[in-house]
């Protein structure tokens, strides 16, 4: 049984690549989205390879890191493009699609606040709904797939990592650190996740004082 909901909603699954741990300091490489339904239905993908900002510089540990994926790293830098475009030109594609869009990552934590960021300084938008003037992509305050995937398999908190989901969840697709192929693989995940959630008894909606 897959969830059903009386209003459709898209969720915009969303992986990115960085030189670093904070969008203050470092730079966004890439970025990766795959937009979805409840029942599985892709609308769309995007994803694109941004210039380093000049105004940053990359993460010694972070870069270290990225010498283990040689392949994961051409495909962050190879052809970028200026983060100025690029923006706009996701915010153009996030509009292009139906129903009310969700921002949703693992973790929301780190992907939300470095897309937010590249979104508000960019695209002059956000990439979480909220009580802000201007161009409103998204619905509310986003998914963390993290959050959900750890809570809906019955894990302590300690066990909540991704790594734990089982392949088949992520459509046997590897967690490569190509942002295109993580933002697919963790879209199966957010489906199978409804899936789950459709076996689960329905409560009444209720308001509280």
């Amino acid at each position: 049984m897959t969830h059903t909901s009386a209003t459709p909603v898209t969720f915009v699954v969303t992986d990115i690549e960085t030189d670093g741990h904070s969008p203050l300091r470092n730079s966004m490489l890439s970025f990766a989205s795959v937009a979805v339904t409840y029942d599985g239905t892709i609308h769309g993908e995007f994803e694109s390879v941004l210039e380093r900002r000049p105004d940053r510089s990359p993460d010694p540990v972070t870069s270290q890191w990225w010498q283990g994926f040689p392949d994961a790293y051409k495909a962050a830098t190879t052809n970028p493009k200026p983060a100025e475009t690029e923006m706009l030109r996701y915010a153009d594609w996030i509009e292009t699609l139906p129903h009310d869009k969700v921002f949703c990552a693992a973790p929301i934590m780190f992907d939300g606040p470095w897309m937010d960021h590249y979104l508000d300084r960019f695209a002059d938008t956000r990439a979480l709904g909220g009580p802000f003037t201007g161009r409103q992509l998204f619905r509310g305050g986003g998914v963390c797939l993290y959050t959900m995937a750890g809570a809906m398999r019955g894990q302590d908190y300690l066990n909540w990592g991704m790594q734990r989901a089982p392949a088949e969840w992520y459509g046997n697709i590897p967690h490569s650190h190509k942002a295109i192929d993580d933002a697919r693989g963790f879209a199966h995940v957010l489906v199978k996740l409804f899936e789950l959630n459709g076996q689960l008894p329905k409560l009444e909606n209720t308001t509280g004082a």
